[in-house]
Parts: C-alpha cells; sequence; structure tokens
C-alpha cells in the first residue's frame, strides 16, 4: 500500500493527531459547534455533554467529512456543521451503546450509564440525536438530513439484528457482515459522501467516496471485534470482552465454529455458552492455533485494499493521501 511523503503510519497507530493538520482549523471549527449547539442551561445536563466529549477520540467521522471534501476541491462553510452533525450521531450511539453492552469504562473514564444509570443515559443519546438533525436541517438543503436519516436508520437496524442474533452460535458470516455494515460503515460511509457532496463533486466520484467509507468502516469494525478478544483495556481504554459476554458473534469466532476441528469446536461451544468473563482467555488459544486470528485480519486487509482502490477516481493531493493512511492505520491500531 502506498505511502505520501511525511506522513508516518507509525504516528498514526500512537495518535491521528498529526494526520489532521491539513483540516485542524475546520475540525477545531466543528468541535466549536459540537460544543455550542449541544449547550445546556441546566448544569447537570451540561455535565453530561462535557463528559461526552471524552467519548469523541479519534475524531474519525468529521475528519471523514472534510477530508473527503477537501480532497474533491474544497471546503465550504456547510462541511464543519456536517462534521459536528455526524460525530453527534456517533456519540448518541455509543452511548446508548454502552447501555446494551452494560459497559462501564470508555475512554478510561465511567460510562454514562456506569455513573449516571440507564435512564439518564438513554435520555443523554436522545438529546444528541435530535440536536444532530436539528442542526443539519439548519443547511440551506434537506439532503444531509434525509442521507444522515437514512443512514441512522440502517445503523438502528444493524444494532438491533445484533441484539437478536445474541447467543446465536450458527451465526453466519453474510449475516455478520450485514450486521457490521449497518452498525458501523453506514455512517462512515455517508460521512464520506456528505463530504464529497457539499463540495460539489459529481455523482460517480460521492459513490467512490461513499464506498471508500463502507469499507474502511468494516475494515474498522473487524479490527474492533479482534481487539475486544485481544486487546487491552488500559491501551483502548474501555471495556473488553463484551461481545462474548453477551454472546455477540464477531468474525474471529464465527470462523472458529464454521473452520474448526470438532473437538475444538466443541469446546468454543461450551465456553461461548458459559459466556464468563475467564472465557475471553480460554477462548484465544484456539482462534490463534485454528487461523481464526489471522483469517480476521486477512478480511481486515482486503477491505482496506478495497477503500484505498476507491480513492482511484480522485487526483493526487494531500487530502487523499491522508485518506489513504487513515486506511492503513485500521489494519495497525491498538485502540
Amino acid at each position: 500500500m502506498s505511502k505520501h511523503p511525511g506522513l508516518q503510519v507509525e504516528e498514526s497507530r500512537r495518535t491521528l493527531g498529526p494526520l489532521f493538520a491539513p483540516i485542524q482549523a475546520e475540525l477545531a471549527e466543528a468541535e466549536r459547534i459540537f460544543q455550542h449547539e449541544l449547550r445546556s442551561r441546566f448544569p447537570f445536563v451540561q455535565a453530561l455533554v462535557e463528559h461526552c466529549g471524552d467519548y469523541q477520540g479519534k475524531r474519525l467521522r468529521p475528519a471523514l467529512v472534510l477530508l473527503a471534501a477537501k480532497a474533491c476541491g474544497r471546503i465550504t462553510g456547510d462541511h464543519p456543521v456536517l462534521a459536528a452533525v455526524v460525530e453527534m450521531i456517533h456519540t448518541a450511539t455509543l452511548v446508548h451503546d454502552d447501555i446494551l453492552d452494560e459497559s462501564i469504562v470508555r475512554r478510561h473514564a465511567a460510562t454514562v450509564n456506569a455513573e449516571w444509570g440507564n435512564e439518564t443515559a438513554v435520555l443523554l443519546g436522545d438529546y444528541m440525536f435530535t440536536h444532530a438533525f436539528h442542526l443539519a436541517a439548519s443547511l440551506d438543503s434537506t439532503q444531509a438530513c434525509r442521507w444522515i436519516g437514512a443512514a441512522t436508520n440502517k445503523l438502528c437496524e444493524g444494532e438491533m439484528q445484533q441484539v437478536h442474533h445474541r447467543g446465536n452460535l450458527d451465526l453466519d458470516e453474510a449475516s455478520y457482515f450485514a450486521i457490521i455494515e449497518g452498525k458501523t460503515a453506514e455512517l462512515t460511509a455517508v460521512s464520506c459522501r456528505l463530504g464529497a457532496h457539499y463540495a460539489g463533486a459529481d455523482d460517480e466520484v460521492c459513490e467512490a467516496l461513499d464506498r471508500y467509507g463502507r469499507c474502511l468502516g468494516i475494515a474498522f469494525q473487524i479490527a474492533d471485534d479482534v481487539l475486544d478478544i485481544w486487546g487491552e483495556e488500559r491501551t483502548t481504554g474501555k471495556s473488553l470482552g463484551t461481545d462474548l459476554e453477551k454472546q455477540k458473534l464477531t468474525i474471529p469466532i464465527i470462523r472458529l465454529l464454521e473452520s474448526g476441528d470438532p473437538e475444538t469446536v466443541d469446546l468454543a461451544r461450551r465456553l461461548l455458552n458459559e459466556a464468563q468473563a475467564e472465557s475471553r482467555k480460554r477462548l484465544r488459544p484456539l482462534l490463534e492455533e485454528s487461523g481464526a486470528l489471522d483469517y480476521s485480519w486477512e478480511k481486515a486487509r482486503w477491505y482496506v485494499k478495497q477503500a484505498i482502490d476507491a480513492l482511484d477516481v480522485l487526483p493526487p493531493s494531500d487530502s487523499k493521501a491522508v485518506l489513504v493512511v487513515l486506511a492503513e492505520y485500521v489494519v495497525r491500531r491498538t485502540s
């Protein structure tokens, strides 16, 4: 995979900050809009919003809006607004996800549900969703509302499908990919599409950027699912092992159950049915020896290549180079 001079992949593994230098001013404006839009006159609500400021982490989705725009030629006044909107949607989903997973830590801090309870967390997520659509509606065109609304619907469908399939040890790969394309990739795809469209790109380029974001999102989720089993909480800064404890099958587990020898598969099924914290540790060697870990990373790398290939429609630029490195980063990250 190609690398652009001056963009160090090793540095991106530690932080994405240096990669976002071409859009730093616009990213700061998106952050200002995010904070201003969610500001509340009630101290308790304001404290909750400020607490979620730490959830934003990598700022990947707002950065994708801005980088796609710049790679397509220009960033307009609408783009920081759109970047804030997609980050509100993303943050709201994190708040709700933590309830579903009963997570207690995110970004090295207590989750909203752990600190203030599920009721508050549900309402805070709703508060962010409604603000996101209110903000999107402030633009002259309604296109953003339509695309973001459709993406959010698919996101929720993906999450509901995942909940529905909890404990289904016969979940196949096709169903897994349908779930993650909705719950994760849809928002990264629409982020890139919005960036391209509002920069004046034609339909072909918008479709290509959508494809880039979709493949990037799928690869990102595969990496997340691998880290949920092999990652370290002190590095990722969030609760790990929740997929196994909630009996949510991810690609390493699916691969093991589909291709492992009968004895290994039988042991894996028993560990998954127990759904205990120690199951994660006991499943690791089974996944490694069966080749399921390597298979998962191979799948992620395939989607990364598809994402990078989709960028062929764009002329060379620093922003395009950053999009390439972002894709490469997905399969190298540790958090």
